[in-house]
């Protein structure tokens, strides 16, 4: 689970402000640590099929905020790509 502390500074390193958490950066790098964490768990839980279905719609759901962001603004698409290293 991600604590209070690693959300904290997710949204400041991603966001404008300490409470900014609609920007489009922000809400990838948190799904991105929510996917990490639950990746880790189905490594050891393999037949934890309700946590794999949560998996993939969290993957579902950051893939449509990309999309959205290649969209409007290809340059911080491209930097949100590269400080997560979602692309190899």
């Amino acid at each position: 689970m991600i604590t209070k502390e690693q959300k904290a500074d997710i949204i400041t390193k991603y966001g404008s402000k300490t409470k900014d958490t609609g920007k489009s950066e922000v809400q990838i790098a948190l799904l991105t640590s929510r996917i990490n964490d639950l990746t880790h768990h189905l490594d050891g839980h393999n037949k934890d099929n309700s946590s794999r279905r949560g998996l993939i719609k969290l993957v579902s759901k950051r893939r449509k905020l990309l999309d959205y962001l290649a969209q409007t603004n290809i340059s911080r698409y491209r930097d949100i790509l590269k400080s997560l290293a979602l692309r190899k």
